[in-house]
C-alpha cells in the first residue's frame, strides 16, 4: 500500500513538472513569433501609409498634367487666334499698300464735314446723323478709301490742338467702323491740328467753323472701270446677245 502510494506521487510529480516545462518552452517559443507579428504589422501599417502617400501625390501628378495639358491647349489657341490676326493684318497691310500705289487713280466721289464744341472731341447726335449719310454712300461703292482729317482753332499750344484734332478724327473712325463696318485699314487719317483753317480765327464764328473734321470718299476709277467691264449689267449683257 505504501509502495502504491509513493509510485503515485512520484508520477504526479513527474507530470506536474513535464507540464511545467512545456509550457515555459511553449512560451519561450511563442514570445519571439509575436514579437515578428507585431513588426510585421508596423511594417504593414508603415508600407500602407506609404503607398496611400504615393497614390495622392501621383493623383495630384495627374490633375498637375492635367492642367498643364489645358494651358498648353489655350496658348496653342491663343497662338492660333494671333497667327489668324498677323494673317489678317497682312492681307489689309498688302491691301493698303496696292491702294497707296494707286493713289493717283482715287477721285472724290463724296465728302462731308462735322463741328465740334470748343476743346470737344465727342460726337453730338446731328454728328452721327451726317456721318449715317455719308456711310450710306460708302456701301454703294467697292474700291474705295477714305479720309479723314481733323482740325483745331487757334486757341491753346500747337502740340495740344494737333493731340485733339487726332481725337477728333478717331471719333468719327470708331463711330465709321463700329455702327457700320468699314475696315480701317480703307481709312487715311490725320490730325492737322490747327492748320488749313476755312475761316478767320479772329473772332468766334470763324473759330467754331475750324473746329472740324472733314471727312472724303473716293474710289478707284480704274479699278472700277476694270471691274465693270469684267461683270457687265444683265440688260446689256442681253442686249449683246441680240
Amino acid at each position: 500500500m505504501n509502495r502504491t502510494v509513493f509510485v503515485s506521487v512520484v508520477a504526479i510529480s513527474l507530470l506536474s513538472s513535464v507540464g511545467c516545462a512545456t509550457r515555459k518552452y511553449v512560451r519561450n517559443q511563442i514570445a519571439p513569433i509575436n514579437n515578428k507579428i507585431g513588426e510585421l504589422d508596423d511594417i504593414t501599417a508603415k508600407n500602407t501609409k506609404d503607398i496611400q502617400a504615393t497614390d495622392s501625390k501621383a493623383q495630384q501628378g495627374v490633375e498637375a498634367a492635367n492642367a498643364a495639358d489645358q494651358r498648353a491647349g489655350a496658348a496653342a489657341t491663343s497662338a492660333d487666334q494671333a497667327n489668324q490676326g498677323v494673317t489678317r493684318v497682312g492681307n489689309g497691310l498688302n491691301s493698303l499698300q496696292g491702294t497707296v500705289e494707286n493713289l493717283d487713280n482715287f477721285k472724290p466721289v463724296a465728302n462731308t464735314t462735322v463741328q465740334f464744341g470748343f476743346d470737344k472731341y465727342m460726337l453730338t447726335k446731328s454728328d452721327e446723323q451726317a456721318l449715317s449719310e455719308f456711310a450710306q454712300q460708302i456701301g454703294q461703292q467697292k474700291h474705295y478709301i477714305v479720309v479723314v482729317h481733323g482740325y483745331t482753332d487757334n486757341v491753346g499750344s500747337p502740340s495740344y490742338n494737333a493731340q485733339l484734332s487726332r481725337r477728333r478724327a478717331d471719333a468719327v473712325i470708331r463711330y465709321l467702323a463700329g455702327r457700320y463696318s468699314v475696315p480701317t485699314f480703307r481709312i487715311y487719317t490725320i490730325g492737322l491740328g490747327e492748320e488749313n483753317p476755312v475761316a478767320e480765327n479772329t473772332h468766334a464764328a470763324g473759330r467754331a467753323k475750324n473746329r472740324r473734321v472733314d471727312i472724303q470718299l473716293l474710289t478707284n476709277s480704274l479699278e472700277s472701270s476694270a471691274s465693270a467691264q469684267a461683270n457687265p449689267p444683265a440688260s446689256q449683257s442681253n442686249s449683246d446677245r441680240q
